[in-house]
């Protein structure tokens, strides 16, 4: 059968570094860093006492107390992204056929701040076990695609993926197949993650994964530096609209570009570290080709998972010399979690978007934060430090990696009729 075409025809950001997308693309422009102390709990007995938390998100701003008692906040965010993706799309939600368009989103974890309160207030409690009606709903990581099913009367397709920080990258590319293969017309996808708390933060530190870079912030997040120790834990929720391309001109609506393959492989190597030659990360970028039909030399840049790890800062570099050869010096190379932070779940779709950005407004965003090189790194790779860089970017591709060895690629391009 012929493959239906699939485009990008809106979006919606809440980050660490922007309430909005412009916001975000404004400030990933800018190389400004969404780091600081935390402020949700008391952090002075943790390791880890900094974070790159929301600014200025405030829930009364988007909902009355009877329906934010409903949400957990990763909830929340997925809701308020969503908002503005599909005002963005132009999408009139009552006319358009709701049975054929569905909601797939990702989140690694789910409501960890409601799992937290609960337990937590059961653990100090005398008496009968009192739990919320709302504990298990607000949870359980599939509710945020229910919710924005139930919100806007959308009747397709409907669950959510979870492979770690590779979540909503899956998600994405769930979507792509399930439209290409003609199951519906449009698609709301993305992720979330609320993590930012003492639960997330004392477990991912217990793993000696996040930086304990207190005294400055704002500079923790160093991917492929020689210094680096480890990610920024990160916040919010990202929103992609997928639609089928006829659909899409029909309603005359604004394309941002077209999706045009997705990859997806396993490490199978260890629960925590990536595969140490980047195997899995190599046959994911492969994978993405064949299935966009393209070739090494068509990709342009490379928005990589880059987290500001020891080990995961090597391997994917090497990923991308084995498998692009020489053209890998010409790829402009980011991460733009240099500045976000790692959204866990939410990373997969936040990238995307800022893929998305690169190619339509062909800039791509810097990798701040680097002072000195690491030995270990190929460094004649192109990182694109410091500053943005204006450049021609036909296609793109943005890279996440999970826990578990879960590895999703999705490749954008350029839309032309």
């Amino acid at each position: 059968m012929e493959l239906k075409r699939v485009v990008v025809t809106g979006l919606g950001a809440l980050t660490p570094i922007g309430n909005s997308v412009n916001e975000y693309w404004e400030a990933l422009l800018r190389g400004e860093s969404g780091a600081g102390p935390i402020t949700r709990f008391d952090t002075s007995e943790f390791k880890t006492r900094f974070a790159c938390e929301l600014k200025d998100y405030n829930q009364s701003d988007h909902f009355d107390r009877k329906e934010a008692r409903k949400y957990d906040l990763f909830t929340q965010y997925a809701m308020v992204s969503t908002e503005e993706a599909i005002q963005d799309s132009g999408i009139d939600t009552e006319k358009v056929d709701q049975d054929r368009v569905g909601v797939i989103w990702g989140s690694g974890i789910g409501g960890l701040e409601t799992f937290l309160k609960e337990v937590s207030a059961y653990a100090k409690s005398e008496g009968p076990p009192r739990f919320s009606p709302f504990f298990i709903p607000k949870m359980i990581a599939d509710i945020a695609a229910g919710h924005i099913s139930i919100k806007y009367g959308f009747r397709g397709p409907n669950f959510t993926t979870t492979s770690a920080c590779a979540s909503s990258a899956n998600a994405l590319i769930d979507c792509f197949n399930l439209i290409r293969l003609g199951k519906a017309d449009v698609f709301i996808s993305g992720g979330s993650e609320a993590a930012i708390n003492e639960a997330g933060v004392g477990g991912f530190s217990a793993m000696h994964a996040i930086s304990v870079r207190n005294d400055d912030p704002k500079t923790a997040s160093r991917p492929f530096d020689k210094d680096r120790d480890g990610f920024v834990l990160g916040e919010g929720g990202g929103t992609i609209i997928l639609e089928e391309l006829e659909h899409a001109l029909k309603r005359g609506a604004k394309i941002y570009a077209e999706v045009v393959g997705g990859g997806m492989s396993a490490d199978a190597y260890h629960m925590t570290s990536p595969h140490p030659q980047g195997l899995g990360a190599k046959i994911v970028m492969d994978n993405a080709l064949a299935d966009a039909g393209l070739s090494a030399t068509d990709i342009d840049h490379i928005n990589t998972h880059g987290t500001s790890t020891p080990l995961g800062d090597i391997a994917e570099p090497r990923a991308i010399v084995s498998l692009f050869g020489d053209h890998a010096y010409k790829i402009s190379i980011n991460s733009t979690k240099s500045m976000t932070g790692h959204l866990l779940g939410a990373a997969g779709a936040a990238e995307a978007i800022a893929t998305i950005l690169a190619v339509r407004h062909d800039i791509v965003p810097p990798t701040i934060n680097h002072f000195t090189d690491d030995p270990e790194i190929d460094n004649k790779l192109d990182f694109t430090y410091h500053k943005a860089k204006e450049r021609r970017v036909d296609v793109a591709m943005s890279n996440t990696f999970g826990f578990g060895g879960h590895n999703a690629c999705l490749a954008f391009r350029k839309y032309k009729k």
